[in-house]
């Protein structure tokens, strides 16, 4: 029996000695209540600077300026602070962009942080934006649902496997000065685009993550494009009230929405 209580205190004396790391939170605090959530050790880059902006106040009274029921709420554009009634917002930051980090185990289930960006076409690198994010509510799928998904996005992969090869075989014709036949070049571009295709396979959801989608819900249009950073934790009602104010024809809700960032 004293081997058992002398052991027993060896035991309680090294765990409380130990130095465990706990989970940093942060709370996003607004009118319709408060959104806790967590910061992915996955995307390094992309905690850190959101970490240094939480510290620096860069989100204090910031708007979620862009809100659509049924998709995300959007934040993070530093021209929302004491922005005019019906002022078009989303074009600001710090000046710099993140480089995207896709990460297979994350994707864009219902509560996720994301990071906004620009288009493809001026950023063809899928850089995140310094500041502007978004929190996915998007909706739960079926089956049906989910298949037109993948069609989609077989649709897009082809339909841009296309415009490379036209694009590669117009270069070619400029760099011969030869002129540009698009009655040859568009049948040869859409077989070379395809065989490409067919060799890649068929994009098909995850089956992990159809289960998420056919339960919690989310978006997943959006997965391998916008860099998931984060996830609430506690809160998603909050998320669905934003989400369901009203806004002006640019998503903008009608009322401001303001919000502060703290760590818990």
């Amino acid at each position: 029996m004293k081997r058992l209580i002398f052991l027993s205190l060896v035991l309680s004396i090294f765990f409380s000695s130990c130095d465990f790391k706990k989970e940093e939170l942060y709370k996003i605090e607004t009118a319709y209540g408060d959104m806790i959530f967590k910061l992915y050790d996955a995307t390094p880059l992309h905690k850190a600077n959101f970490k240094k902006l939480i510290e620096q106040g860069y989100y204090d009274d910031l708007l979620f300026h862009r809100v659509i029921d049924g998709f995300m709420i959007q934040a993070g554009d530093p021209n929302s602070r004491n922005a005019k009634a019906g002022e078009f917002l989303g074009e600001g930051g710090p000046g710099y962009t993140i480089p995207a980090e896709f990460v297979d185990s994350i994707f864009h289930k219902k509560g996720v942080l994301a990071a906004a960006r620009q288009g493809d076409a001026t950023n063809p690198e899928k850089r995140s934006s310094g500041s502007q994010f978004y929190v996915v509510q998007g909706k739960v799928f079926n089956d049906e649902d989910i298949k037109k998904v993948e069609n989609r996005i077989n649709a897009s992969r082809l339909n841009k496997l296309v415009k490379k090869y036209i694009d590669q075989a117009k270069n070619k014709a400029f760099e011969t000065g030869s002129i540009v036949d698009y009655e040859t070049i568009l049948p040869k571009a859409r077989k070379q685009a395809k065989e490409e295709f067919n060799k890649e396979g068929l994009f098909k959801i995850p089956a992990e993550r159809k289960k998420v989608y056919k339960t919690i819900g989310g978006t997943p249009h959006l997965d391998d494009a916008y860099t998931v950073f984060g996830e609430v934790v506690k809160g998603l009602e909050v998320l669905d009230k934003i989400a369901a104010v009203q806004t002006d024809k640019n998503n903008r809700p009608l009322n401001d929405v303001k919000f502060r960032i703290k760590k818990l």
